[in-house]
């Protein structure tokens, strides 16, 4: 059985810029509605100096999707763990998780922007990134399980994920004992044999994450404002991730080469498909690999509501039911 779960980055590009409150507003029903829908996660991630205004707070914004659900996991895909101290991150998650009565799901990356570092006062914390996550990790786990914070969060052992995308990485969530926040089966391997150095039992692999797409009864009708969009975010991904680091700026995308049946692990993948293509295709992607949970964007910023509600509801009463029976 593979999951189904709903992401947001609430952008706000100048093209289409809307009033900041409404987008807000506009999300939270949007959360409250896939709740209603059976949705199995909502995640939230983080960006800082984004002109687009990506969101920068998300257990701030989870507190909030806490207080408006009922049912469904809430999870951040990722926080910045290297920019704020461990007892930081255990306090607050702690507090979503009393807020959502045992829902929350804390996923920990990196970053990789030094804008993101320098607005923080940690340009030196960039260098040691990884070690530093891990340590987080590891501090948050210690403080919540010896009950150095107060209070204390709902579940008895809330999940961490790390949210590492190669296989050293994979083999650094494994030795920590902890969840791997990434869709991509090829990492299963070094995951596990993580787990394994790290004198973990194997069997208790966990995966998730994002896969790349927009899954609609309709893929010709919806292409040209989905490649629009596409085109757009992607192009501040990469503008933003070569900001202060001296490297070219990089070409613009070309969403009509992205768009593809079938599921990669690469960026520069795209699947645009109905519901039934997309189950065959995600599940012939798994495999037999541990990944239990999957999530799409709710929207690519800029897109109209009507688009951002019909492919929420697509994806809770068409997508996951088909995944979950397959």
């Amino acid at each position: 059985m593979v999951n189904v779960g709903i992401y947001f980055d609430l952008r706000n590009p100048e093209e289409t810029r809307r009033n900041w409150a409404d987008l807000y507003a506009f999300t939270l029903e949007l959360c409250e509605e896939a709740d209603r829908l059976g949705a199995h996660s909502l995640w939230l991630t983080e960006h800082h100096r984004f002109e687009d205004g990506y969101l920068p707070q998300p257990l701030t914004m989870a507190a909030a999707v806490a207080a408006r659900t009922r049912n469904a996991r809430i999870g951040t895909g990722v926080t910045i763990a290297p920019l704020r101290h461990a007892a930081h991150l255990a306090e607050e998650a702690a507090i979503v998780d009393l807020v959502s009565g045992g829902r929350l799901e804390l996923g920990l990356g990196t970053g990789y922007r030094i804008p993101e570092y320098t607005l923080f006062d940690a340009e030196d914390a960039y260098r040691t990134r990884y070690s530093a996550t891990d340590a987080r990790a590891r501090d948050i786990r210690r403080l919540w399980d010896t009950g150095s914070i107060t209070p204390p969060p709902a579940q008895p052992r809330p999940r961490i994920w790390l949210g590492y995308q190669g296989p050293q990485g994979a083999r650094r969530a494994g030795l920590l004992g902890e969840s791997l926040l990434c869709a991509n089966p090829d990492l299963a391997e070094p995951y596990r044999a993580g787990l394994v150095e790290g004198g973990h039992d194997p069997a208790s692999a966990r995966m998730a994450g994002l896969l790349n797409g927009w899954i609609t009864d309709d893929p010709e009708r919806d292409w040209p404002e989905v490649s629009t969009a596409l085109a757009r975010q992607w192009d501040s991904y990469h503008r933003h991730a070569v900001e202060g680091t001296g490297a070219p700026a990089p070409k613009p995308v070309n969403a009509d080469r992205w768009r593809a049946r079938g599921v990669s692990a690469a960026p520069a993948h795209f699947l645009h498909a109905t519901p039934e293509q997309a189950t065959a295709d995600i599940r012939a992607y798994l495999a037999d690999s541990p990944v239990e949970t999957v999530w799409f964007f709710a929207d690519l910023g800029g897109m109209p509501k009507s688009m951002a509600r019909a492919h929420v509801t697509t994806l809770c009463t068409d997508l996951a039911p088909l995944l979950r029976d397959a």
